[in-house]
């Protein structure tokens, strides 16, 4: 995705977007009665009763301000309840939710529609004729509502409850793990590590601090091809960056206007965005489990139950070979890429997991599980990394379990797997 398709994307997921549009669409087709008047004939309106289209708009209009209020607030407290209870970076999914967007668009849709269509008729712009058209798209517009509010209000109640909101997680960082699974190198070439960057290469400064949200593959290639010059690129999205890390290496000397031209291929922000960085998904996930486990939420059951969920997502992993499939082409000549490490992804749930939920035998055994779990995806470096992040976990219990009976039946439960049974 270029790095204007990026921009258009993210804008296209802002309520404000959406609703001006709808807004804009609205005014349009209140006016547009005026226009098409001419062809309907005038007796035509007095028979329909066209004339009570004016006191149906004075409803609509007071009732959908009050209803667009009222949902806004929802919201609100809906993001409050997820900040408090979930994690605040799980909000940026509630607050992009295309639901919501659609309904309260329909709803300033539906108030601009109907103030715009009483202005017109105020004036005596629409005639008899125009009338009867207004009337018939009011109609139109009064079943959509009425739709929108039988969806909004099943809708409501699951917005900000704590599972729904973990499943928003889940089905964000599955789809961001499966599209990197899909293309481990973003489509470039594959990147073998450090020792493969030539002695003679030159760092490109980053010259900002944030985090990178996304990496405009297609121009790089442009710049490699045109420069006859190989990127090994050190900042994949999720990467936090100062002004002195370098974003990539470029084998030789290069010229200030080409670094300038590599750095406008990279997007950074003050904060991690879901796509294009899987591991933010699964550190997501990591911050419900902990909050779950602290003293002041003290809900074991969502820990155990968002580690089941990241046992689900960490599972993609073995199967990544068949989720390449045919995309290990390279797609993007001269961008070398760093790939994924298992390692790290489990390093972004695990450790925080077993740290804080150390005292609570229910959560360390969920953890075991899942280690046991992943282990049984027979995929080796799964395996590997299960058993490690299992000893670690065993540790933290052992330390701050109180009843033998406890350690001992945690030790049990952790043995096959260590033991490589």
């Amino acid at each position: 995705m270029s790095r204007w398709s990026w921009i258009l994307s993210e804008l296209s997921s802002r309520l404000w977007i959406r609703a001006s549009l709808y807004g804009i669409v609205a005014m349009f087709t209140a006016l547009a009665a005026i226009f098409c008047k001419r062809f309907i004939p005038v007796n035509l309106s007095q028979q329909i009763g066209a004339d009570a289209v004016d006191s149906i708009l004075n409803i609509m209009a007071a009732s959908m301000l009050s209803v667009t209020i009222f949902s806004l607030s929802t919201m609100v407290s809906a993001y409050g309840a997820a900040t408090s209870n979930v994690t605040p970076r799980a909000t940026k999914l509630l607050i992009e939710d295309k639901i919501s967007h659609a309904a309260l668009s329909t709803f300033i849709g539906a108030f601009i529609f109907s103030i715009v269509g009483i202005i017109a008729l105020k004036t005596g712009a629409y005639g008899d004729s125009g009338r009867l058209i207004l009337f018939v798209v009011t109609i139109g517009v009064i079943t959509m509502i009425v739709i929108t509010l039988l969806r909004w209000i099943a809708y409501l109640a699951q917005l900000g409850r704590v599972n729904e909101t973990i499943d928003r997680v889940e089905k964000a960082a599955m789809t961001a793990l499966e599209e990197r699974l899909r293309n481990p190198y973003l489509g470039g070439e594959k990147f073998e590590g450090a020792q493969s960057i030539p002695n003679n290469a030159s760092p490109v400064p980053a010259q900002f601090t944030g985090y990178v949200q996304h990496i405009d593959m297609a121009r790089l290639a442009a710049i490699a091809d045109k420069n006859k010059i190989r990127i090994y690129i050190q900042a994949p999205p999720g990467k936090f960056l100062d002004e002195n890390l370098p974003l990539a290496f470029v084998n030789g000397m290069i010229e200030e206007d080409t670094a300038r031209d590599i750095r406008k291929a990279f997007i950074v922000g003050n904060e991690r965005f879901f796509k294009q960085d899987p591991r933010f998904g699964i550190a997501v996930l990591s911050e419900i489990g902990t909050r779950a486990v602290s003293k002041a939420i003290n809900d074991p059951g969502s820990a155990i139950y968002v580690t089941g969920v990241a046992v689900r997502v960490l599972s993609l992993w073995a199967k990544r070979t068949e989720l390449a499939g045919e995309n290990t082409g390279i797609k993007y000549p001269g961008v070398f890429v760093p790939p994924l490490h298992i390692d790290d992804l489990l390093d972004d749930f695990f450790p925080p997991m077993a740290r804080d939920g150390a005292g609570i035998l229910e959560v360390h055994i969920r953890l075991q599980k899942a280690y046991a779990a992943l282990a049984r995806t027979h995929d080796a470096e799964l395996i590997r990394a299960a058993r490690h992040h299992a000893a670690l976990s065993l540790k933290h219990a052992l330390g701050t379990l109180y009843l033998d009976e406890e350690k001992e039946k945690i030790t049990a439960i952790a043995a096959p797997l260590l033991e490589g049974r």
